[in-house]
């Protein structure tokens, strides 16, 4: 089984500069096995595109409690960029060779979120996944206390899901 650790949020991620005055930072990481793809958007998908039921359960409670206060359901969120623009519901913000960054600005808050590939000086490569929020009133802050345990939880899950599942092998990028 794959370990997943929390670290501190790598100052290598394009999400850094966004770290200070963050209102939630945490940062995820798992040592990918020989022969795992260096594709960071292939990682991604096997991060973030299919969820167990359980987390698209918790989705479907959110978007039900956050639509009539006028935040993005996950389903409006998708439906303003197409298939090719995002991961999952995740809209993709930014690609480089070994970073790929999700996220969405709304009324209440910004997120973003990456999956950052790190070479080790033993030759280990890790899969960090960085999550960064800034809140913009108070409803922000409130739905930001109520979702945090989940969303850690989640983080984690889908990390060993991906693992289990086996990751993508190397190979040329898509």
């Amino acid at each position: 089984m794959s370990i997943v650790s929390a670290v501190p949020a790598p100052t290598e991620s394009a999400l850094a500069p966004l770290y200070p005055g963050s209102d939630l930072l945490d940062a995820f990481a798992t040592t990918l096995p020989a022969g795992a793809t260096s594709d960071p958007d292939r990682l991604a998908r096997a991060v973030l595109a299919q969820p167990a039921w359980w987390m698209r359960a918790l989705m479907g409670m959110r978007d039900a409690a956050v639509a009539p206060l006028g935040v993005k359901t996950s389903r409006a969120i998708a439906r303003e960029r197409n298939a090719g623009d995002r991961i999952g519901f995740f809209p993709v913000q930014a690609r480089t060779s070994h970073e790929l960054i999700v996220g969405e600005d709304d009324r209440h808050l910004d997120f973003r979120a990456s999956i950052l590939l790190q070479d080790e000086k033993d030759g280990a490569r890790t899969l960090t996944m960085i999550t960064v929020v800034h809140c913009h009133n108070r409803l922000g802050r409130c739905y930001l206390a109520v979702i945090a345990p989940f969303h850690r939880a989640i983080v984690r899950a889908n990390i060993v899901r991906a693992a289990r599942c086996g990751w993508p092998e190397g190979g040329e990028r898509r």
